[in-house]
Parts: structure tokens; sequence; C-alpha cells
């Protein structure tokens, strides 16, 4: 047995070092709960606390018979955050959107990834909060088949979106540029891309900021153009140039 599985052994008969064990592994805790949900994971997430209580849980139902405990662990929270997003999404039935509305799978609910299963909270969180079901959902619709016309779908938009401040602040003025000259947006909507060197020119942001959040410029890009007004909400950063809260 492997030094880490003997002292979640340990760890299970004892209070005190369970509390150091958890500690000592906050670390492990965190990257399985960010490899699982697809995205960054902090101590202030509510997917920290789902993962924490996780790993007490696989200390607690621990045995050597289960094989390498960090194996186990893993399982274990994995399990959990997904039954979280799940219980989520069952939550708030009313009003989440159904898989062929963001180009989703439809098929054994096991295979869901995280960034589908993000996705479709997020989805969720944005339909309660506009308080309008029927309304979200239709912009999403309606948003994934003007994004299959670009080759992009819906699912990407989360992978897509920039991270970094100074990225989002670069993103915003592109988005600004774009649908602020007639000419560029025009030809982003009859060429179903990016006007890569002129927006570059014009906004000042390097083309490789560009090439690399296309899909996520594009599709804020039309929610804008389209007028999409519940999601505009989550995009109305960028007409008045304040911090960015991605979608």
């Amino acid at each position: 047995m492997d030094e880490l599985s003997s002292r979640a052994l340990t760890a299970k008969a004892d209070e005190a070092v369970l509390e150091a064990f958890i500690q000592e592994n906050k670390a492990f805790i965190l990257g399985t709960a960010s490899r699982t949900m697809k995205r960054y994971v902090t101590d202030s997430d509510d997917e920290w606390s789902v993962a924490l209580i996780a790993f007490d849980e696989a200390v607690k139902s621990y045995e050597e018979s289960k094989g390498d405990f960090r194996v186990f662990a893993g399982m274990v929270i994995k399990r959990r955050l997904i039954d979280h997003i799940r219980s989520e999404s069952r939550h708030n039935a009313e009003i989440s959107v159904e898989p062929y509305a963001m180009d989703g799978d439809t098929g054994d609910e096991d295979e869901t990834t995280g960034l589908q299963l993000e996705v479709r909270s997020r989805t969720a969180e944005m339909a309660e909060n506009a308080g309008t079901s029927g309304s979200i959902r239709d912009e999403i619709v309606h948003l994934s088949q003007l994004l299959k016309e670009y080759g992009i779908s819906f699912f990407e938009l989360e992978e897509a979106s920039p991270r970094a401040e100074k990225t989002k602040n670069a993103c915003a003025a592109a988005v600004r540029t774009l649908i602020g000259d007639e000419d560029m947006k025009a030809a982003m909507i009859k060429k179903k891309t990016l006007p890569m060197k002129e927006l570059s020119k014009t906004s000042g942001v390097d083309r490789k900021t560009l090439e690399r959040h296309r899909k996520y410029l594009i599709a804020v890009a039309l929610i804008l153009i389209e007028d999409l007004p519940q999601m505009a909400e989550y995009v109305g950063y960028i007409k008045a140039g304040e911090p960015q809260e991605n979608i």
C-alpha cells in the first residue's frame, strides 16, 4: 500500500488527522474539481465545497480493497460534482435548455462532459435571473442556429472565452469596434468570419488574440447585433466598457 492510501486509512479513524489530511490534499481536491468542471475552480467556488465534502466521504468510506486512494477519491469527487450539477439542472427543469438547442448529444447522460454541464448550469442560472424561461431558451436556440452558420457550437463558447483581464479588455474593444463599423459588421455576416486584418488594424488588438478568441468574439457580436435582450445583459459591459462577466 502506498503512503497516501495508508494515511487515508489513519485519517478515517482520527478526526484530527483527517483535518490535516484534507489540508495536505487541498491542491489535489481543487485540481480534480477543475478537471471535472473543465475550468479553474478556487476555494471560493461552490464546487470547492462539493469536492471537499466528497473528499471527506472518500476518506470515511475508503478500504484497502478499493485500491489506490488517490484514484478512488478522484472518482468520488467527480461523481459528486456531476450529481451536484445534475441536481441544479433538475431544480431548474422548467428553464433548462434542451440538448438540441446547444448542439449537444442527446445520448447517454453519463457521457456528458464537464464543459457541457457547465454550459447547462450557466444557461439555467441565466434563465432564472432573467425570470422568463421561454425568452432565454428562444434566444439560445436562435444564437445556436446562427453560430452553426459560422461552424461554431454553443458548447465551445466557455472554452473559447478569454480568461486574463488584459485579454478580456482587448476582446471587448474588438467587439465594440466590430459592431460600430457597418462595413466590418456586414463583412462578418456575409462571409461568416471575422474581418481579421481590418479589425486588428482598426481596434488595435493583436491579430493572434483575435484568432485565438474568434468563436467568442463572433458569438458576442451576434448577441449584440441580433439584439437578444436576455443574453445581452451578460455582455452589456462591452458597450459600456465595463469589466467582463463571462457568458
